[in-house]
């Protein structure tokens, strides 16, 4: 579709558009009014926007624009050729989510600029406003003067007040597992997205991107105006190798005027394509178990021996404590060959066969007797273009075994190691992964990823990703702060769901003493501490299943921890998916309480968390049904639960509660509680 016929579609009458007496300056209101992006060239033609609310200056004047190889810089020397309005509503219901029904409506503004020179090249540059935050993206339509495009920097800016409050992790090109810093803006160096910050009047935004397709990821990088994009970059140093027509990924900044409402956005999702997917009835949310956190405590190994953890008799044992707990999954780690071999071959894992102490016919039709699924683990070592051969056949085999779920696992470098698992080349590959997973019928969890930016709308396949540094490193490293938790859901958890594998009950590790056997040696990049241990309450444990949402949850503790423990039955009854989520109170790195609303049930579930100081909570339960009564099932820190010293401390009690009630939440140190509500 050419240029003209693109602005020509979106020339609509709108209420709330407006144009200043400067010809290149026009602005753009949210549906609420509240909201305001303006756009305007200056002196020198270079694109800039300004995003307001109310009489706050939230962005201040902001760059757009390229920097091209081999070609002329396209950020500046522009007229505003044309601009075109529109607003647009739906409500659209997810196959999956934190909701039954998202609300999606916007105003939108697109602009066309030329170039003032002999070339005359065209960029646009779309503007979709929501009550919620504002997404904006680059196109660069086909035409005469550009057809290959090598993109060395984009230009986009965020200048957010320097003084403001930030939340962000560091840019690191391969990984998202740091614990967040709490900083001033102009403390950043490098981030990754999201970065969450609160200005001086108390106003809470979130940087990121949604729908990040053929693309680099985007980094932010400080300055002295402010923060600026800065993309992760091929071997060669260009960023984005692409072609005309190009669509950058949304640029999202989410608006709040609490630390909750940051949570309850669904800006990210809208800023997506609609579900591609015709038949999702194999999408199926589930909770599983595994013997994954066997290995990273140390007590087994997945390379072959004494100490294997993947044989044939223990996948059987595992499947049988899941068929009693009434959990629907297994993850069946380190069956393959190639374990061995890892570091020393490229041509490793086997993704077809099976290690000779593993018979995974077998073991799935053990699984299949018991009404238990299997997911099956394939970890590629970083070995991209080994695994993409086995892709297609492998999803063949998996099909025939009767398994449609996977957990996709990078660890360690990539392999060609000049590329980045950020990169665009990754970005491919991701999409490639997922998208062929739809057509088979898998669904997918996704470890060391390329972070989530809402394609789980269009591709519901994709359940849930890691991408954050999750329990695992309780059990070989120092661990991870009570405040972790705390702040992970306003960060990264705005990008997505998040595999953290929370649900340790032996939080002191006292089963150490009873396997003389450990192979799990700290690492000098993460020391271990003496003492280890998983720095929560056990109530804390339980109401992280609420807080952070996933819907592939796992059970991750060995089975003997959870057989006859009574606080079990909240992890058994706990839904993944939900109707409703509600945020009832926050503060970003402090505390946090959600409400969640069962899928297709009258049930209500609350997860309070806090971080290292104790404190109490008051929650209304104004949400619950109207002349309704229910049963309230509180799993509480006990009087002197500590997350160090009495971590498992814990008390059950029941009440009979309704919409006119308000709870008191005692949350010790480190600490959380947990509560079922369901009707009477």
């Amino acid at each position: 579709m050419s240029i003209w016929k693109t602005i020509g579609m979106g020339l609509f009458a709108i209420i709330l558009f407006s144009c200043t007496n400067q010809q290149n300056e026009v602005s753009l209101f949210s549906p609420d009014k509240a909201n305001k992006v303006s756009f305007k060239l200056d002196a020198d033609g270079v694109p800039r926007y300004t995003l307001t609310r109310g009489d706050e200056t939230l962005v201040a004047s902001s760059k757009l624009g390229f920097v091209f190889e081999n070609n002329d810089a396209f950020n500046q020397n522009f007229s505003v050729e044309s601009t075109s309005t529109s607003s647009f509503n739906e409500v659209w219901e997810p196959v999956i989510g934190e909701r039954n029904s998202i609300e999606n409506s916007y105003n939108e503004l697109q602009v066309a600029l030329k170039e003032k020179n002999e070339k005359e090249r065209l960029l646009l540059v779309t503007f979709r406003l929501f009550n919620d935050g504002l997404g904006f993206r680059y196109e660069i339509p086909e035409q005469e003067n550009i057809n290959e495009i090598a993109i060395l920097s984009e230009e986009t800016e965020f200048n957010i007040q320097k003084d403001a409050q930030a939340w962000w992790i560091p840019g690191d090109y391969d990984s998202y597992e740091n614990i967040y810093n709490e900083t001033l803006v102009s403390a950043i160096d490098s981030a990754n997205t999201p970065v969450t910050f609160e200005t001086q009047a108390g106003t809470f935004l979130s940087v990121h991107e949604a729908n990040l397709t053929d693309y680099s990821d985007m980094t932010l990088k400080g300055s002295d105006k402010g923060l600026y994009c800065n993309l992760v970059p091929w071997p060669d140093g260009v960023k984005v190798k692409s072609k005309t027509p190009m669509q950058s990924p949304w640029r999202t900044i989410q608006i709040g005027e609490k630390a909750g409402d940051l949570i309850e956005s669904s800006l990210i999702l809208n800023l997506n394509e609609p579900n591609k997917i015709e038949d999702t009835s194999w999408i199926k949310p589930m909770k599983y178990m595994g013997v994954w956190w066997t290995v990273h405590l140390g007590f087994e190994t997945f390379e072959v021996g004494e100490h294997q953890a993947a044989v044939t008799h223990k996948a059987k044992k595992v499947i049988d404590a899941a068929a009693k707990f009434g959990i629907e999954g297994v993850l069946v780690e380190g069956w393959n060959k190639g374990w061995d071999l890892r570091g020393k071959s490229n041509e490793i894992p086997n993704f077809l066969e099976a290690e000779e102490n593993y018979d995974i016919e077998e073991v799935v039709a053990y699984a299949k007797s018991k009404g238990v699924e299997l997911i099956i683990h394939h970890e590629t070592f970083g070995n991209i273009a080994h695994y993409e051969k086995y892709l297609e056949p492998s999803f063949q085999w998996m099909k025939e075994l009767g398994v449609n779920s996977i957990k996709g696992g990078y660890a360690g470098s990539i392999n060609p190691p000049e590329q980045y698992k950020h990169g665009q080349w990754m970005v491919r590959h991701y999409r490639k992964l997922m998208e062929l997973a739809a057509q088979y019928g898998i669904m997918m969890d996704i470890h060391e990823p390329i972070k989530q930016t809402g394609l789980r709308r269009t591709y519901p396949n994709l359940m849930t990703v890691e991408g954050v540094r999750g329990m695992e490193f309780a059990a070989w490293s120092s661990g991870n702060p009570p405040s972790h938790t705390v702040t992970i859901p306003f960060t990264r958890g705005l990008a997505g769901p998040i595999d953290y594998n929370a649900g340790i009950f032996d939080i002191k590790f006292e089963s150490l003493n009873n396997h003389k056997f450990n192979w799990r040696k700290p690492k000098k990049k993460y020391p271990r501490n003496p003492g280890p241990c998983v720095k929560t309450t056990l109530a804390k444990q339980l109401a992280l299943h609420v807080v952070l949402f996933s819907p592939m949850q796992m059970s991750p503790d060995l089975p003997e921890n959870y057989d006859g423990h009574p606080a079990f039955k909240f992890l058994q009854d706990v839904d993944v998916v939900w109707d409703d989520t509600k945020v009832l109170n926050a503060e970003i790195g402090d505390y946090l309480t959600i409400a969640r609303k069962s899928k297709d049930s009258e049930e209500w579930y609350i997860g309070s968390i806090t971080n290292e100081e104790k404190r109490e909570l008051n929650i209304a339960l104004d949400f619950l049904n109207e002349g309704q009564k229910y049963e309230a099932t509180i799993y509480a820190d006990a009087g002197d639960a500590h997350w160090d010293s009495n971590p498992t401390a814990y008390q059950i009690s029941t009440v009979t509660v309704d919409k006119n009630e308000t709870l008191s939440l005692k949350l010790a140190a480190g600490g959380g509680q947990a509560i079922s509500i369901k009707p009477l």
